[in-house]
């Protein structure tokens, strides 16, 4: 019996002795994964510089860099860049060069595939060559900065690196020149909205289409190629792609006006670029002091440019245009040779290249990549060899070798003058940007800068036939063509996405946002006549939805009056159309917008219905006023107001029955998915910054959502991932913000210090604040 008592003991040591190394354990880990964050003060030796250069910090983290040379400066910006977002750019090459099954195994396959048939990394390294001598060099600079922070590095790296048990290769230029490549995607891949429609008239008569997409293309191809498709290779080839939106969500905004206008008499610029929300954030603050020239704002980590932001003498701001820089043909393979295919007046072979994607965990994959004379064969990823021979291709402008983009970039950061910042941007070639202007002399200018296709017929909005020639490419927009505009009579230039021109000789698109944001943008500046940062800010936060206030009335209308939802329909009657995070109307009237819109086409689209499911105000709007049949025989009030039903019951299932409870913020939270943490269960809700916010698509504080994600279909999805107000009668006071912080580590203070701020539209400024820190890089 007495050895009981001693076995109870032991068991308790042994229980303590593991709880005491799990508790090392953790400690242990927890301060090797700090050693991941980055020297912020001291002195560190590194091999690459011409002299000393400084990097401060100010409390957000935000370095201000202070060099002898552009490269110093280009050499310390991929230093601090690496020493903050190294995962993030390192994801991006990885995405970029079809090489995400080197980490994450077969099921990134897929995406590998797509990329690498598209050639973004070969383009990319392709367009090094065309680059001017000087740009070449600052790209060199900044690789060797980021190599000099993996080299000089003695801690962890970043903890993904840990968890997918990865580790890092050096950095090179091609690196650089890809993230442009995938910008490019991102912002100019409208060629799924020409698939999707061409799968669309597999099931409707051109005329409905017109109704899904007013206002139709006068000349668009609504007959002859898409007509021989087999709709089930359509399919597949639309399964085939890699998740994406047939009909992106666009929301940037930016202004400019002229000093008449302004309260210091000098020009002010306002611009917030609207992104999909992440972790860490697309954009990432610095300022740069070379030789008393001073650069400051966004720049892109991978990158050495100054995205956005001001010199000592001009301002400037992007929005995506939205014209269509890309076409799909069908090509004809020569009957008597399929190594072949049909072009006007012979045949030409197929340019081919195999591309090995290792797969972690599993054996490679060996891709064939076919081209023609207008791009990559896209229909080879749903391995299209069934049918009569006709295969897809893609044409876009940013796929070609000499592509000099980063030249206007780093050259338009360095303009004084409206002249220089022009000739900048005649390298500019995608994706294609609204600019807006300003300099302390006092002008404003707008220009939209990229190559344009012209056409020879047709203009993009289906599938084309590509053996005859006749719906080729001619050449592209003379740039003297381009839409541009210096000091305007009206003293004021803005853009939303929106239509910048009347139709006229050239063609640059049809897929322009709806002109909310530009309309509110306009009536905001009437009503203040004299700007300042602000008022600027002030209409940065704005909430109203002009779509709620155009389409809501016409809901309302004739709508039965079921006692169910009297309460719902007298809350939405007094609403004043703010799409205010405390309120409830916001949220009855999304999901009664999402409910008839699922009510109008669903049936009529079937499969197709996902991919088209979205927040289309003014094609509900035209059915409502032009085209009531599609309401069904009972009619559009009736619809409605089973529509309102279905909302209503779906709203109480998700936030309960007291719907003075309901607001728009529970369901319309700002999610910041991170590629890594967000996929793990234990560590989702912690280490996923995510916010209550304002706002929907048509908004100017814009917050875009999903409404066919039937989890979270009004979470907010896309938004204001930078501001920036600069008056130029202050540069140096200029007013930044970009979320949800400046660091990509979570172990950081400033992994996500700016959600609050960024929500409340609150702003920061670069200063003499170096409480960050002060570190001096010195060469060998």
């Amino acid at each position: 019996m007495p050895s009981q008592p001693r076995t109870g003991r032991h068991a308790i040591r042994v229980l303590a002795a593991a709880l005491v190394a799990l508790i090392l354990l953790v400690v242990g880990s927890w301060f090797y994964l700090r050693s991941s964050l980055p020297q912020t003060s001291g002195t560190v030796v590194v091999s690459g510089l011409s002299a000393p250069v400084t990097v401060t910090r100010d409390a957000h983290g935000i370095p201000t860099i202070v060099a002898e040379t552009d490269a110093d400066a280009a050499f310390a910006l991929g230093y601090v860049h690496a020493q903050d977002r190294l995962f993030q750019m390192d994801l991006m090459r990885h995405y970029g060069a079809g090489r995400l099954a080197e980490w994450f195994g077969a099921k990134a396959v897929p995406v590998d595939r797509f990329t690498r048939t598209l050639g973004l990394y070969r383009a990319a390294a392709a367009q090094a060559g065309h680059l001017a001598p000087a740009v070449r060099s600052i790209l060199d600079a900044y690789a060797a900065g980021v190599n000099a922070w993996i080299a000089t590095h003695r801690g962890a790296l970043p903890p993904e690196y840990e968890v997918l048990r990865v580790g890092i290769e050096p950095w090179k230029p091609a690196d650089t020149l890809v993230w442009g490549k995938v910008m490019d995607l991102q912002l100019t891949a409208n060629f799924r909205g020409e698939l999707l429609r061409a799968r669309m008239l597999q099931r409707l008569t051109p005329a409905e289409l017109d109704v899904l997409y007013p206002p139709y293309p006068d000349d668009a191809p609504v007959t002859g190629a898409h007509a021989a498709l087999d709709g089930r290779l359509l399919d597949r080839l639309a399964a085939a792609l890699p998740p994406g939106s047939a009909a992106p969500t666009r929301a940037s905004n930016n202004w400019v006006v002229a000093g008449q206008h302004t309260v210091s008499g000098k020009p002010l610029l306002a611009n917030d670029t609207h992104l999909g929300l992440s972790s860490p954030g697309v954009w990432y603050l610095a300022r740069i002091e070379v030789g008393g020239r001073v650069l400051a704002g966004v720049t892109a980590p991978g990158t050495p440019f100054m995205v956005v932001g001001h010199n000592t003498r001009i301002a400037w701001g992007f929005t995506t245009t939205g014209s269509d820089v890309e076409d799909l043909f069908v090509e004809q393979t020569d009957p008597h040779d399929p190594a072949r295919y049909l072009a006007p007046g012979r045949t030409l072979p197929f340019v081919t290249r195999q591309e090995t994607i290792r797969v972690r965990g599993g054996a490679p994959v060996v891709l064939t990549v076919r081209a023609t004379r207008h791009g990559p064969v896209i229909s080879d990823l749903a391995n299209w060899n069934a049918g009569d021979g006709r295969v897809l291709a893609l044409a876009t402008t940013w796929l070609v070798d000499d592509d000099r983009t980063p030249n206007a970039l780093w050259n338009l950061s360095r303009a004084g003058s409206w002249a220089e910042f022009r000739a900048a941007l005649r390298d500019f070639v995608a994706p294609q940007q609204n600019i807006v202007y300003a300099d302390v002399d006092g002008n404003i200018g707008f220009i939209a800068p990229a190559r344009v296709p012209i056409r020879a017929k047709g203009n993009g909005w289906l599938p084309a036939p590509g053996a005859s020639g006749a719906y080729d490419w001619t050449g592209f927009v003379p740039f003297d063509d381009l839409p541009q505009e210096f000091d305007p009579p009206s003293g004021r230039l803005a853009t939303a996405n929106n239509r910048i021109v009347a139709q006229g000789d050239f063609y640059l698109g049809s897929d322009w946002d709806l002109p909310y944001r530009i309309e509110r943008i306009l009536t905001l500046l009437d009503t203040v006549p004299k700007q300042s940062p602000t008022t600027a800010a002030a209409m940065q936060a704005d909430v109203l939805s002009p779509m709620a206030r155009a389409l809501l009335p016409l809901m309302l209308r004739g709508l039965p009056h079921l006692a169910r939802d009297e309460t719902a329909i007298a809350r939405l009657a007094t609403w004043d159309d703010r799409m205010d995070r405390m309120r409830s109307e916001p949220l009855i009237f999304a999901a009664w917008l999402r409910e008839t819109t699922r009510a109008l086409f669903a049936a009529k689209l079937g499969p197709l219905f996902p991919d088209y499911w979205a927040v289309r105000p003014n094609v509900v709007r035209d059915i409502l006023v032009n085209h009531p049949t599609w309401c069904g025989v009972a009619g559009c009030p009736a619809l409605l107001g089973h529509a309102l039903d279905r909302a209503l019951d779906d709203l109480r299932r998700r936030y309960g029955d007291d719907m003075a409870a309901w607001q728009w913020g529970d369901a319309h939270r700002a999610i910041f998915a991170h590629p890594v943490w967000s996929r793990l269960p234990l560590l989702h809700a912690s280490l996923t910054p995510a916010i209550a916010a304002p706002g929907a698509s048509d908004t100017l504080d814009a917050g875009a959502f999903a409404f066919a994600d039937e989890a979270q279909p009004f979470a907010d999805r896309l938004g204001p991932v930078m501001r920036v107000i600069v008056d130029m009668a202050h540069p140096a006071a200029a007013r930044f913000m970009i979320v949800p912080g400046q660091s990509g580590n979570p172990l950081s203070p400033h992994w996500a210090d700016l959600l609050t701020p960024w929500r409340n539209v609150r702003y920061v400024a670069f200063s003499d604040d170096i409480s960050g820190g002060r570190l001096v890089l010195m060469s060998r």
